[in-house]
């Protein structure tokens, strides 16, 4: 070949942005509109939510500018291989965290830039269980949604194909269905999984389901198994909204400011009736500059701790304890998942970074069981650490230090792990209020209070030991823990009750129509799965119901939600995102 792939070799140019080796989108040419003008909407957050709700919106023909605080990634030039290289993918502006069993925030829970969390999230998505929208039905805990599994379902499918998902024919857990494309090859801590839950006649899964290619996608190549999922992918392989949703977004119209921190929603009354409406955001550009942004509607994006932090800051007459927040309800049940990291030694090598960490379950656990002394339940999942993140497990695990920390990493490629991925309740004094401490733009920062109650505590200690028993019966030769929590929602729950909730199940708001929620603040329940499919198909509902109501949202009136109401919209689908690589089920 006398020529590169896509062309001769030149001078980097700073509009075009690197999505993978194949992927580009010209900055330069992205719509801006200016400060007097008045867009349809403005989301604030381009993660999980705020990307597919900028693209869907966008190509249904409104104006949108989609706020972030962090760049809009150029990845080849900004993403490196390496994980202490990768830190600056996180959210590590100041957050103060406490309570009997703080939070560790960061790297595991929230992201930085466009595409948030999901730039380096490791891609597992599983469907909630049905179950886990009646829980106090049901089970007599937590909270039921005010939406069905069955309403959500018909999304779940429509994200798998968008993602797109690869994963086994027959998943068997919750609603059994299969996965629009074939599954990764098993890895060596899938086959380990495997291995010990069929000793233990537990039933498993392996080669996913995960949003990673497992065959060339349009502009995306397919996985090459590198391992470096959860530090951001620069094959392009792994599913990210700065991957899937943005660049349509930005195709059909939508503006991404980046580096762009919004600071509070702006207030004012209705001409009409005189009730309370947002009429845009103030955020504060690249240079540090406040500006405003006049808007119809606000969508706040922001996930489980800014979404309520930008609620809370947004404080005004009215609204004195927060924005939204007559039910005093804001900040409230946050919650995290379990996510002990249990790790086995095995005589043979493991090598568990040559696979998507994401590469095998068991959900055999995950409902309630009578037998138990505590409600709900858990998932076992594999993860592979790469070398950094090992060793501080190992400095947890077994107390290794020194010259005996050396010793256990040269052996890094005999051991195995799994990550035990178990429900945690929601509790009202598990929340987000504002600390005395202000960030570098002034502004109040968030104060994350924890604590785990009794059936928290005996579910931990139940499925931390079902996962040693899954690591001993493979084989193991030693096995030890690391305990840890993983993914955070709530902070802004939907319900029916505006006494007992802040958004309905559109995540309008109960108390100012034009002003919504849409990430993984407004779940009730955590489930024992990975949000991050829930999150991307709650907000192409939301997207659709947006729609539905063009005449009364534009209008700063829409109707409340109702359940059941809104007409699935396939058309809005982003470019490509069903007929390209080795599609496997139909449908």
């Amino acid at each position: 070949m006398n020529t590169p792939l896509l062309g001769p070799f030149g001078l980097a140019h700073t509009a075009e942005h690197s999505l993978g080796p194949i992927q580009q989108v010209n900055l330069a040419a992205m719509r801006r509109y200016g400060n007097t003008d008045e867009v349809d909407f403005a989301i604030v957050g381009v993660g999980a939510a705020g990307g597919v709700l900028a693209q869907r919106l966008s190509r249904a023909g409104f104006r949108v500018v989609a706020f972030d605080a962090g760049p809009f990634w150029d990845v080849e030039r900004d993403w490196v291989s390496d994980e202490a290289g990768s830190h600056k993918l996180y959210w590590n502006e100041p957050r103060i965290t406490g309570g009997p069993d703080p939070i560790a925030l960061g790297s595991n829970n929230s992201g930085h830039g466009v595409g948030g969390g999901t730039v380096h999230w490791a891609a597992f998505v599983p469907r909630f269980h049905p179950s886990d929208f009646r829980e106090y039905s049901d089970d007599g805990v937590g909270v039921d949604w005010p939406i069905s599994y069955e309403e959500i379902k018909p999304y779940y499918a429509l994200l798998e194909k968008e993602m797109p998902v690869a994963g086994p024919l027959n998943f068997p857990w919750g609603d059994p269905h299969g996965y629009p494309y074939g599954p990764h090859p098993s890895g060596g801590v899938a086959d380990i999984l495997v291995r010990g839950c069929t000793k233990l006649g537990i039933r498993a899964v392996a080669g996913g389901p995960v949003a990673i290619t497992s065959g060339s996608h349009a502009d995306r190549p397919h996985c090459i198994y590198r391992g470096f999922c959860i530090q951001g992918c620069k094959v392009g392989a792994k599913q990210s909204t700065l991957y899937s949703h943005v660049p349509d977004a930005i195709h059909h119209g939508a503006e991404i400011r980046a580096n762009c921190m919004v600071a509070r929603i702006d207030v004012g009354k209705d001409p009409d009736n005189g009730g309370p409406i947002v009429t845009g955001v103030t955020y504060f550009d690249g240079d540090g500059h406040e500006r405003q942004q006049r808007a119809k509607v606000v969508i706040v994006s922001g996930y489980a701790i800014e979404t309520p932090r930008l609620l809370l800051n947004s404080a005004c007459p009215g609204f004195e304890h927060g924005l939204a927040n007559s039910s005093d309800t804001v900040g409230r049940y946050l919650m995290v998942q379990a996510g002990n990291v249990i790790l086995g030694r095995f005589a043979e090598p493991v090598r568990m970074y040559k696979a998507p960490p994401a590469n095998g379950l068991t959900e055999e656990f995950y409902e309630t069981d009578r037998k138990r002394d505590f409600a709900r339940g858990f998932a076992i999942q594999t993860v592979g650490p790469l070398p950094i993140s090992f060793a501080k497990q190992m400095m947890v695990a077994k107390g290794a230090w020194g010259w005996g920390l050396r010793q256990v990493m040269m052996d890094y490629n005999h051991w195995a792990a799994f990550g035990l991925l178990g429900e945690l309740l929601p509790w009202a004094d598990n929340r987000v209020t504002l600390a005395e401490e202000k960030d570098r733009h002034g502004l109040p920062v968030a104060k994350v209070t924890y604590s785990l109650k009794d059936n928290d505590k005996k579910l931990i200690d139940f499925g931390a030991q079902k996962t040693m028993e899954v690591m001993w019966a493979a084989g193991a030769e030693e096995v030890v823990q690391e305990p840890r929590y993983a993914h955070l929602i709530g902070g802004a729950r939907m319900g029916n009750d505006p006494r007992t909730s802040v958004v309905d199940s559109f995540g309008r708001s109960h108390d100012v129509p034009n002003l919504f929620c849409c990430d993984g603040s407004i779940l009730p329940t955590q489930g024992s799965a990975n949000p991050g499919l829930t999150i991307q198909a709650i907000a192409a509902r939301t997207a659709d119901y947006l729609i539905s109501e063009r005449e009364g949202v534009m209008r700063r009136r829409p109707r409340p939600g109702v359940v059941g109401a809104v007409p699935l919209r396939r058309d809005l689908s982003p470019a490509g995102t069903s007929g390209r690589g080795v599609p496997r089920n139909k449908g």
